[in-house]
């Protein structure tokens, strides 16, 4: 019999080993970090302990993560109250800028709003932004995360362009539509990649997009 078969055998014969008992203290097998043989009693009770570590392991994880998701949603609420009390378009762009490096230690933050109003040339947050760029604000469904290459936005960081190697794009909606977009940067190719989970990054761009619609309306 092959050794596949003896497994099926015995997985719909359990009843084997109750006429066989003794077999179970007989049969020995290899110590699995080698040097002896055990009994199937004693592998069973390695076997029991390994699945016990993995999962304090992964409980471990868990844990640590939701520590880590408490921490930032406290900051989100900082964020959220601090842009609630801002009044004018100053104010708020202070509390994003300010929030965001301190709070969250993003070191690089830039912003560009599509709407130029009145007496708003010399501000930065409304320099020109490309068609190219706009259209793809308007087609994110979740915020960009990845490389700067490419991508104009790159330039928005100043002198400290030529150093960001990763980026996060949060489009700026209101209503229906996309008013501008938020840039984050860091010299940390791994600060913002594909595929890294985007929910507190939305909500941000929520939160921003509410208090600059309002302050500029």
């Amino acid at each position: 019999m092959k050794a596949d078969e003896v497994a099926y055998y015995l997985q719909h014969n359990p009843q084997f080993f109750e006429h066989y008992a003794e077999l179970i203290s007989q049969i020995v097998i290899p110590h699995p970090h080698g040097g002896r043989t055990i009994s199937i009693t004693e592998r069973q009770m390695l076997s029991l302990r390994d699945k016990n570590k993995q999962l304090e392991g992964k409980m471990g994880e868990l844990l640590q993560f939701g520590e880590e998701n408490d921490t930032i949603s406290e900051k989100m609420h900082r964020l959220g109250v601090a842009m609630i009390a801002a009044g004018t378009f100053q104010s708020v762009l202070h509390t994003l800028n300010f929030h965001l490096r301190d709070d969250f230690a993003i070191p690089h933050v830039a912003l560009r709003l599509w709407d130029r109003p009145a007496a708003a040339d010399e501000l930065p947050e409304f320099a020109d932004v490309s068609e190219e760029l706009q259209v793809f604000a308007e087609t994110l469904g979740q915020p960009y995360c990845g490389s700067t290459a490419g991508f104009e936005t790159s330039s928005w960081f100043g002198e400290a362009s030529t150093h960001v190697r990763s980026q996060a794009l949060i489009a700026l909606r209101n209503g229906g539509g996309t008013i501008g977009m938020i840039a984050l940067g860091s010299e940390d190719a791994q600060r913002f990649y594909a595929g890294m989970g985007t929910l507190y990054l939305e909500r941000l761009g929520e939160m921003a997009s509410a208090a600059l619609a309002r302050v500029l309306r």
